[in-house]
């Protein structure tokens, strides 16, 4: 699975500014609302690592990481939801996104305008959940209408239509999907009707380069919001991951060094996001290719060989699995294997971080 992640937030928040730096794009970034007209999107490779130690063992020059796709639209304003600005013209874009990362704007600048002519994270953050949350109510008004015409046909739809009418009620109490929907049941119910306030939110508190790596009073305050909500958060400096991506690949451990940093902001965006979605990575390796797979954590061996092929899950047999560090410290699979750390597992076998697998199936 490719990771998908939308970036929403104000306009001159530094979305654009941040995404042209992550994607080696370049989305136009201007000192005025809606310069983002069309939405940008753009695919990253996830930096692993793993891959090349991996790699130099089964001795394959060919990497295929797994993914990260961003999409990019225009900064939404109060009102959105109800036609103001450009950024309601592209919501449907984030509806199938997995997470929403949030950009706020965490930094004076005089120079660079804020919509309300003032700088209150928490102000903006309250703006753009409010809009995401009415653009979902008059989904589900349009939605509910359908329901209830066909439920009293199809009496299948009836729980829908009963998580439909909570969800409705909760929005209209001005609270997100994502707080509404209770059982396992419900999620999947919700996660048939693509509400953008049912994503999780990863909130990209952007500051000047000087207030890296720990922040400023405004970032605190997005903190205080990303705990009290379940979110996760991170301090970035967008303008200084524009000068990051500029720079030779073997010139940035030194500039991230001298910020105080370990991992570029793209890392620790992903880091990030996998932890806020409960994903982890396995690989499968050969002398053809070491590839990288994306699977949710808790998931069992025939749910992960799924993410390969539908077949290999349909069809699963077993799994013959060893750890990364395993294969990487011993040398060869041989030899994993003579050390009895080769092991054959079963359907109830629950995938590792950095497993490498070979899966047997027959379909």
């Amino acid at each position: 699975m490719s990771l998908r992640c939308g970036i929403v937030g104000l306009p001159n928040v530094g979305k654009s500014t941040l995404f042209n730096a992550i994607t080696a794009k370049q989305a136009e970034a201007a000192n005025y609302p809606f310069c983002t007209i069309e939405p940008n999107v753009g695919t990253v490779l996830v930096p692993d690592e793993r891959m090349q130690l991996i790699a130099n063992v089964v001795k394959t020059p060919t990497l295929v990481p797994t993914t990260l796709e961003i999409v990019d639209i225009a900064g939404l304003v109060k009102g959105a939801s109800k036609g103001e600005g450009l950024g309601n013209q592209f919501l449907s874009h984030i509806r199938e996104v997995d997470a929403i990362v949030h950009v706020v704007r965490c930094f004076d600048d005089t120079n660079i305008i804020h919509v309300e002519g003032r700088i209150d994270p928490a102000d903006d953050i309250a703006t753009i959940e409010t809009e995401l949350m009415l653009a979902d109510l008059d989904s589900m008004e349009r939605r509910i209408e359908r329901l209830r015409k066909n439920a009293k046909k199809e009496k299948e739809l009836l729980l829908q239509l009963a998580v439909a009418e909570k969800i409705l009620t909760g929005l209209g109490e001005g609270i997100p999907v994502r707080k509404i929907v209770e059982t396992p049941e419900e999620e999947l119910i919700a996660r048939q009707f693509f509400l953008i306030s049912s994503k999780p939110i990863l909130f990209a508190a952007n500051v000047a380069e000087s207030d890296l790596p720990d922040g400023n009073s405004y970032t605190q305050k997005v903190a205080e919001i990303a705990a009290a909500s379940g979110s996760k958060m991170l301090i970035i400096s967008a303008k200084t991951e524009a000068e990051i991506a500029e720079l030779p690949e073997e010139d940035r451990p030194e500039f991230l060094e001298s910020l105080g940093l370990k991992m570029s902001g793209l890392d620790r965006l992903i880091q990030t996001a996998f932890d806020l979605l409960g994903l982890q990575t396995y690989f499968t390796a050969g002398e053809k290719e070491v590839h990288a797979w994306t699977i949710r954590k808790g998931a069992a061996a025939p749910e992960a060989a799924g993410a390969i092929h539908s077949d290999f899950e349909k069809g699963f047999i077993r799994a013959e699995v060893m750890s990364y560090r395993d294969l990487i410290d011993l040398g060869s699979e041989q030899k994993v294997k003579e050390a009895g750390k080769l092991r054959s597992e079963g359907r109830d076998y629950i995938v590792k971080n950095g497993d490498v697998i070979t899966f047997r199936f027959n379909v």
